[in-house]
Protein backbone atom coordinates (compact mmCIF):
# COMPACT_ATOMS: atom_id res chain seq x y z
CA UNK A 1 0.00 0.00 0.00
CA UNK A 2 1.27 3.46 -0.90
CA UNK A 3 2.21 5.88 1.85
CA UNK A 4 0.10 9.02 1.83
CA UNK A 5 2.00 12.30 2.18
CA UNK A 6 1.03 15.98 2.28
CA UNK A 7 3.61 18.68 1.56
CA UNK A 8 3.00 22.09 3.11
CA UNK A 9 5.02 24.66 1.18
CA UNK A 10 5.63 22.43 -1.84
CA UNK A 11 6.90 25.29 -4.04
CA UNK A 12 9.76 26.21 -1.68
CA UNK A 13 13.20 24.60 -1.69
CA UNK A 14 12.41 21.98 0.99
CA UNK A 15 9.11 21.10 -0.65
CA UNK A 16 10.71 20.78 -4.08
CA UNK A 17 13.48 18.57 -2.71
CA UNK A 18 10.88 16.37 -1.00
CA UNK A 19 9.06 15.94 -4.31
CA UNK A 20 12.32 15.09 -6.11
CA UNK A 21 12.93 12.31 -3.59
CA UNK A 22 9.38 10.97 -3.91
CA UNK A 23 9.59 11.13 -7.72
CA UNK A 24 12.20 8.38 -7.65
CA UNK A 25 9.92 6.20 -5.51
CA UNK A 26 6.46 6.99 -6.91
CA UNK A 27 5.30 3.39 -6.58
CA UNK A 28 5.45 3.75 -2.79
CA UNK A 29 3.96 7.24 -2.33
CA UNK A 30 0.68 9.01 -2.93
CA UNK A 31 0.76 12.81 -2.56
CA UNK A 32 -2.71 13.91 -1.49
CA UNK A 33 -2.08 17.60 -0.74
CA UNK A 34 0.25 20.36 -1.90
CA UNK A 35 0.19 23.92 -0.57
CA UNK A 36 1.66 27.28 -1.52
CA UNK A 37 1.21 30.93 -0.71
CA UNK A 38 1.29 32.55 -4.16
CA UNK A 39 3.14 30.32 -6.63
CA UNK A 40 0.08 28.99 -8.48
CA UNK A 41 1.83 28.05 -11.73
CA UNK A 42 4.43 25.90 -10.00
CA UNK A 43 1.93 24.15 -7.72
CA UNK A 44 -0.33 23.19 -10.62
CA UNK A 45 2.66 21.87 -12.53
CA UNK A 46 3.53 19.79 -9.45
CA UNK A 47 -0.08 18.66 -9.09
CA UNK A 48 -0.17 17.44 -12.68
CA UNK A 49 3.14 15.59 -12.39
CA UNK A 50 2.23 13.83 -9.14
CA UNK A 51 -1.51 13.49 -9.85
CA UNK A 52 -2.45 15.46 -6.75
CA UNK A 53 -6.17 16.22 -6.41
CA UNK A 54 -6.02 18.84 -3.64
CA UNK A 55 -4.13 22.14 -3.29
CA UNK A 56 -4.31 24.93 -0.74
CA UNK A 57 -3.35 28.45 -1.86
CA UNK A 58 -3.06 30.71 1.19
CA UNK A 59 -2.91 34.11 -0.47
CA UNK A 60 -6.49 35.17 -1.25
CA UNK A 61 -5.72 37.03 -4.48
CA UNK A 62 -3.64 34.13 -5.80
CA UNK A 63 -6.39 31.70 -4.79
CA UNK A 64 -8.98 33.66 -6.78
CA UNK A 65 -6.66 33.79 -9.80
CA UNK A 66 -6.13 30.03 -9.57
CA UNK A 67 -9.88 29.36 -9.38
CA UNK A 68 -10.29 31.18 -12.70
CA UNK A 69 -7.11 30.01 -14.44
CA UNK A 70 -7.49 26.34 -13.51
CA UNK A 71 -11.30 26.08 -13.33
CA UNK A 72 -11.35 23.29 -15.92
CA UNK A 73 -8.88 21.13 -14.03
CA UNK A 74 -10.04 18.26 -11.85
CA UNK A 75 -8.09 19.66 -8.89
CA UNK A 76 -9.82 20.82 -5.72
CA UNK A 77 -8.58 24.32 -4.88
CA UNK A 78 -8.87 25.58 -1.29
CA UNK A 79 -7.87 28.79 0.47
CA UNK A 80 -7.88 27.58 4.08
CA UNK A 81 -6.40 24.80 6.19
CA UNK A 82 -9.83 24.45 7.79
CA UNK A 83 -10.58 22.09 4.88
CA UNK A 84 -8.07 19.47 6.02
CA UNK A 85 -10.89 17.31 7.44
CA UNK A 86 -12.39 17.16 3.95
CA UNK A 87 -9.05 16.58 2.18
CA UNK A 88 -7.53 13.97 4.52
CA UNK A 89 -10.19 11.39 5.39
CA UNK A 90 -7.90 9.03 7.30
CA UNK A 91 -4.52 9.80 8.87
CA UNK A 92 -1.68 10.39 6.45
CA UNK A 93 1.55 8.50 6.88
CA UNK A 94 3.57 11.72 6.52
CA UNK A 95 3.24 15.48 6.48
CA UNK A 96 6.20 17.64 5.47
CA UNK A 97 5.78 21.07 7.07
CA UNK A 98 8.08 23.40 5.13
CA UNK A 99 6.24 26.73 4.93
CA UNK A 100 8.67 29.51 5.77
CA UNK A 101 8.12 32.06 8.52
CA UNK A 102 5.59 32.26 11.32
CA UNK A 103 2.80 31.74 8.79
CA UNK A 104 3.81 28.08 8.92
CA UNK A 105 2.69 27.66 12.54
CA UNK A 106 -1.06 27.47 11.91
CA UNK A 107 -0.79 24.85 9.11
CA UNK A 108 1.65 22.84 11.22
CA UNK A 109 -0.68 22.78 14.22
CA UNK A 110 -3.73 21.94 12.11
CA UNK A 111 -1.90 19.11 10.31
CA UNK A 112 -0.72 17.18 13.36
CA UNK A 113 -4.01 15.38 13.99
CA UNK A 114 -4.16 14.31 10.34
CA UNK A 115 -0.88 12.39 10.20
CA UNK A 116 1.00 9.56 11.86
CA UNK A 117 4.30 11.42 11.47
CA UNK A 118 5.11 15.08 10.86
CA UNK A 119 8.44 16.29 9.52
CA UNK A 120 8.97 19.92 10.50
CA UNK A 121 11.36 22.13 8.57
CA UNK A 122 9.65 25.33 9.70
CA UNK A 123 11.98 26.68 12.40
CA UNK A 124 9.74 29.60 13.40
CA UNK A 125 6.99 27.18 14.46
CA UNK A 126 9.37 25.26 16.71
CA UNK A 127 10.91 28.45 18.14
CA UNK A 128 7.69 30.32 18.92
CA UNK A 129 5.07 27.61 19.33
CA UNK A 130 6.81 24.45 20.48
CA UNK A 131 4.69 24.10 23.62
CA UNK A 132 1.55 24.25 21.42
CA UNK A 133 3.02 21.78 18.90
CA UNK A 134 4.15 19.36 21.61
CA UNK A 135 0.69 19.40 23.16
CA UNK A 136 -0.87 18.43 19.82
CA UNK A 137 1.75 15.74 19.17
CA UNK A 138 0.89 14.07 22.48
CA UNK A 139 -2.87 14.53 22.03
CA UNK A 140 -2.94 12.82 18.62
CA UNK A 141 -0.06 10.39 19.20
CA UNK A 142 1.81 11.83 16.22
CA UNK A 143 5.52 11.16 15.74
CA UNK A 144 7.80 14.12 15.03
CA UNK A 145 11.10 14.37 13.18
CA UNK A 146 13.02 17.66 12.84
CA UNK A 147 14.34 18.26 9.32
CA UNK A 148 16.90 21.04 9.91
CA UNK A 149 20.32 19.43 9.40
CA UNK A 150 21.57 20.19 12.92
CA UNK A 151 18.43 19.01 14.68
CA UNK A 152 17.99 15.96 12.49
CA UNK A 153 21.58 15.10 13.38
CA UNK A 154 20.93 15.44 17.12
CA UNK A 155 17.70 13.46 16.76
CA UNK A 156 19.63 10.69 14.98
CA UNK A 157 22.39 10.65 17.58
CA UNK A 158 19.80 10.32 20.35
CA UNK A 159 18.37 7.03 19.09
CA UNK A 160 18.41 4.60 22.07
CA UNK A 161 19.11 7.58 24.39
CA UNK A 162 16.98 10.30 25.92
CA UNK A 163 17.57 13.92 26.89
CA UNK A 164 18.53 12.98 30.46
CA UNK A 165 21.51 11.05 29.08
CA UNK A 166 23.01 14.19 27.49
CA UNK A 167 25.98 15.95 29.03
CA UNK A 168 26.50 18.50 26.24
CA UNK A 169 25.43 19.20 22.67
CA UNK A 170 27.45 21.14 20.10
CA UNK A 171 25.93 22.43 16.89
CA UNK A 172 28.11 23.81 14.14
CA UNK A 173 28.01 27.07 12.20
CA UNK A 174 29.80 27.61 8.91
CA UNK A 175 30.28 31.24 9.90
CA UNK A 176 28.71 32.25 6.60
CA UNK A 177 30.60 34.34 4.03
CA UNK A 178 32.22 36.62 6.62
CA UNK A 179 33.85 34.23 9.06
CA UNK A 180 37.32 35.55 8.22
CA UNK A 181 36.36 39.09 7.23
CA UNK A 182 37.65 41.78 9.66
CA UNK A 183 34.86 43.37 11.67
CA UNK A 184 35.90 46.87 10.55
CA UNK A 185 34.76 45.96 7.02
CA UNK A 186 31.22 44.95 8.05
CA UNK A 187 29.78 48.38 7.22
CA UNK A 188 30.82 47.95 3.58
CA UNK A 189 29.26 44.51 3.03
CA UNK A 190 26.99 44.43 -0.03
CA UNK A 191 23.77 42.46 -0.32
CA UNK A 192 25.35 40.39 -3.08
CA UNK A 193 28.26 39.38 -0.84
CA UNK A 194 25.95 38.64 2.10
CA UNK A 195 23.91 36.31 -0.12
CA UNK A 196 26.99 34.43 -1.32
CA UNK A 197 27.00 31.56 1.17
CA UNK A 198 30.10 29.36 0.81
CA UNK A 199 28.33 26.02 1.37
CA UNK A 200 24.54 26.12 1.22
CA UNK A 201 22.05 27.21 -1.43
CA UNK A 202 19.14 28.74 0.51
CA UNK A 203 16.52 31.47 0.34
CA UNK A 204 17.60 35.09 0.76
CA UNK A 205 16.28 35.62 4.26
CA UNK A 206 17.88 32.53 5.85
CA UNK A 207 21.13 33.25 3.98
CA UNK A 208 21.32 36.67 5.65
CA UNK A 209 20.57 35.02 9.00
CA UNK A 210 23.52 32.74 8.34
CA UNK A 211 25.75 35.73 7.61
CA UNK A 212 24.84 37.43 10.92
CA UNK A 213 24.80 34.06 12.77
CA UNK A 214 21.27 34.85 13.97
CA UNK A 215 20.29 31.52 12.45
CA UNK A 216 22.43 29.82 15.11
CA UNK A 217 20.62 31.71 17.86
CA UNK A 218 17.40 30.31 16.45
CA UNK A 219 18.84 26.81 16.09
CA UNK A 220 19.92 26.75 19.73
CA UNK A 221 16.39 27.77 20.75
CA UNK A 222 15.03 24.97 18.54
CA UNK A 223 17.38 22.42 20.10
CA UNK A 224 16.47 23.57 23.59
CA UNK A 225 12.77 23.13 22.82
CA UNK A 226 12.88 19.89 20.86
CA UNK A 227 15.22 18.01 23.19
CA UNK A 228 14.04 19.61 26.44
CA UNK A 229 17.46 20.95 27.43
CA UNK A 230 18.71 24.03 29.24
CA UNK A 231 20.73 26.55 27.25
CA UNK A 232 23.78 25.70 29.35
CA UNK A 233 23.90 22.27 27.68
CA UNK A 234 24.08 23.62 24.12
CA UNK A 235 27.10 25.29 22.50
CA UNK A 236 27.94 26.56 19.02
CA UNK A 237 31.21 25.89 17.21
CA UNK A 238 32.29 27.36 13.89
CA UNK A 239 33.10 24.77 11.25
CA UNK A 240 33.69 26.40 7.84
CA UNK A 241 32.97 23.37 5.65
CA UNK A 242 29.49 22.47 7.05
CA UNK A 243 30.43 18.78 7.01
CA UNK A 244 29.97 18.07 10.71
CA UNK A 245 26.50 19.05 11.92
CA UNK A 246 26.24 18.01 15.56
CA UNK A 247 28.23 16.50 18.41
CA UNK A 248 26.50 14.88 21.38
CA UNK A 249 28.46 14.08 24.53
CA UNK A 250 26.67 11.63 26.80
CA UNK A 251 26.95 11.17 30.54
CA UNK A 252 28.24 7.63 30.02
CA UNK A 253 31.47 9.03 28.55
CA UNK A 254 30.62 8.38 24.92
CA UNK A 255 30.66 11.20 22.38
CA UNK A 256 28.90 10.81 19.03
CA UNK A 257 29.01 13.05 16.00
CA UNK A 258 27.14 13.11 12.72
CA UNK A 259 28.46 14.40 9.43
CA UNK A 260 27.28 14.59 5.85
CA UNK A 261 27.74 16.79 2.80
CA UNK A 262 26.02 20.22 2.97
CA UNK A 263 22.95 19.10 1.06
CA UNK A 264 19.44 19.29 2.58
CA UNK A 265 18.45 16.30 0.46
CA UNK A 266 20.24 14.09 3.00
CA UNK A 267 18.27 14.99 6.19
CA UNK A 268 15.03 15.21 4.17
CA UNK A 269 15.61 11.78 2.63
CA UNK A 270 16.45 10.23 5.97
CA UNK A 271 13.51 11.85 7.76
CA UNK A 272 11.18 10.34 5.16
CA UNK A 273 12.81 6.91 5.35
CA UNK A 274 13.78 7.01 9.03
CA UNK A 275 12.23 3.62 9.78
CA UNK A 276 14.09 1.71 7.07
CA UNK A 277 17.43 1.69 5.28
CA UNK A 278 17.34 3.04 1.73
CA UNK A 279 20.12 3.85 -0.74
CA UNK A 280 20.93 7.47 -1.49
CA UNK A 281 23.81 8.18 -3.83
CA UNK A 282 26.19 10.63 -2.16
CA UNK A 283 29.90 11.49 -2.53
CA UNK A 284 32.48 9.30 -0.81
CA UNK A 285 33.67 10.28 2.66
CA UNK A 286 35.78 13.44 2.44
CA UNK A 287 38.86 12.69 4.54
CA UNK A 288 40.44 16.02 3.59
CA UNK A 289 37.68 17.84 5.48
CA UNK A 290 37.47 15.19 8.18
CA UNK A 291 41.16 15.59 8.97
CA UNK A 292 40.77 19.35 9.33
CA UNK A 293 37.37 20.18 10.80
CA UNK A 294 38.61 23.59 12.08
CA UNK A 295 36.26 23.68 15.08
CA UNK A 296 36.42 27.01 16.90
CA UNK A 297 34.40 28.99 19.44
CA UNK A 298 32.31 31.85 18.06
CA UNK A 299 34.00 35.25 17.87
CA UNK A 300 31.31 37.16 19.77
CA UNK A 301 32.93 40.53 19.07
CA UNK A 302 32.37 39.99 15.36
CA UNK A 303 29.07 38.10 15.77
CA UNK A 304 27.53 39.62 18.93
CA UNK A 305 24.00 38.34 18.24
CA UNK A 306 24.89 34.92 19.69
CA UNK A 307 25.14 36.65 23.08
CA UNK A 308 21.36 37.09 22.99
CA UNK A 309 21.21 33.47 24.12
CA UNK A 310 22.68 34.45 27.49
CA UNK A 311 19.54 36.47 28.24
CA UNK A 312 16.86 33.99 27.19
CA UNK A 313 14.64 32.13 29.66
CA UNK A 314 14.89 28.33 29.67
CA UNK A 315 11.11 28.06 29.57
CA UNK A 316 9.18 28.75 26.36
CA UNK A 317 7.99 32.32 26.23
CA UNK A 318 6.47 34.91 23.92
CA UNK A 319 9.83 36.68 23.76
CA UNK A 320 10.93 34.23 21.06
CA UNK A 321 8.17 35.72 18.87
CA UNK A 322 9.67 39.16 19.53
CA UNK A 323 13.09 37.93 18.37
CA UNK A 324 11.71 36.32 15.22
CA UNK A 325 9.66 39.40 14.30
CA UNK A 326 12.44 41.92 14.95
CA UNK A 327 14.94 39.87 12.96
CA UNK A 328 12.57 39.32 10.02
CA UNK A 329 11.70 43.01 9.86
CA UNK A 330 15.31 44.19 9.90
CA UNK A 331 16.63 41.57 7.48
CA UNK A 332 14.13 42.76 4.90
CA UNK A 333 15.19 46.35 5.58
CA UNK A 334 18.74 45.27 4.75
CA UNK A 335 17.60 43.49 1.59
CA UNK A 336 15.69 46.66 0.62
CA UNK A 337 18.94 48.65 1.04
CA UNK A 338 17.51 50.72 3.90
CA UNK A 339 20.28 49.75 6.34
CA UNK A 340 23.81 48.36 5.99
CA UNK A 341 25.03 45.04 7.33
CA UNK A 342 26.63 46.36 10.50
CA UNK A 343 23.54 48.42 11.30
CA UNK A 344 21.42 45.30 10.78
CA UNK A 345 23.36 43.54 13.53
CA UNK A 346 23.33 46.59 15.82
CA UNK A 347 19.59 47.18 15.43
CA UNK A 348 18.62 43.54 16.02
CA UNK A 349 20.64 43.64 19.23
CA UNK A 350 19.34 47.01 20.41
CA UNK A 351 15.66 46.64 19.52
CA UNK A 352 15.27 43.10 20.84
CA UNK A 353 16.61 44.36 24.17
CA UNK A 354 14.08 47.20 24.50
CA UNK A 355 12.54 47.28 27.95
CA UNK A 356 8.96 47.03 26.66
CA UNK A 357 9.78 43.68 25.03
CA UNK A 358 11.50 42.15 28.06
CA UNK A 359 8.19 41.47 29.86
CA UNK A 360 7.35 38.82 27.26
CA UNK A 361 10.13 36.61 28.63
CA UNK A 362 7.81 35.83 31.54
CA UNK A 363 4.72 35.06 29.45
CA UNK A 364 4.12 31.63 27.93
CA UNK A 365 2.07 31.43 24.72
CA UNK A 366 -1.28 29.84 25.53
CA UNK A 367 -2.64 29.89 22.00
CA UNK A 368 -1.63 30.63 18.44
CA UNK A 369 -3.53 33.93 18.73
CA UNK A 370 -1.08 35.06 21.44
CA UNK A 371 1.79 34.57 19.00
CA UNK A 372 0.18 36.19 15.97
CA UNK A 373 -1.14 39.15 17.95
CA UNK A 374 2.29 39.79 19.41
CA UNK A 375 3.88 39.55 15.96
CA UNK A 376 1.48 42.23 14.72
CA UNK A 377 2.12 44.41 17.78
CA UNK A 378 5.90 44.22 17.36
CA UNK A 379 5.63 44.94 13.63
CA UNK A 380 3.58 48.09 14.32
CA UNK A 381 6.12 49.18 16.92
CA UNK A 382 8.94 48.70 14.42
CA UNK A 383 7.04 50.71 11.81
CA UNK A 384 6.73 53.57 14.30
CA UNK A 385 10.50 53.71 14.70
CA UNK A 386 10.86 54.80 11.09
CA UNK A 387 13.87 52.65 10.28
Amino acid sequence: MKKKIAILGSTGSIGETTLKIIKKDKKNFEVNLLTTNKNINKIFKQSKEFKVKNVIISDLISYKKAKIKFKRSNINIYNSYDHLNKIIKTKNDLVMSSITGLNGLLPTLKSIKHTKKILIANKESIICGWNLINKELKKYNTNFVPVDSEHFSIWSLLQNYNSNDIDKIFITASGGPFLKLPKKQFSNISIKKALDHPNWSMGKKITIDSATLMNKVFEVIEAKNIFNLSYSKISILTHPKSYLHAITKFKNGLTKLLLHDPDMKIPIYNSIYSSSVKSLKTPTLNFKILNNLELRDIDTKKFPLVKLLNKLPNNSSLYETVLITVNDYLVFKFLDKKINFQKLINLINRISNLKEFQKFKKIKPKSIDDIYELRDYVSLKLDSLGI
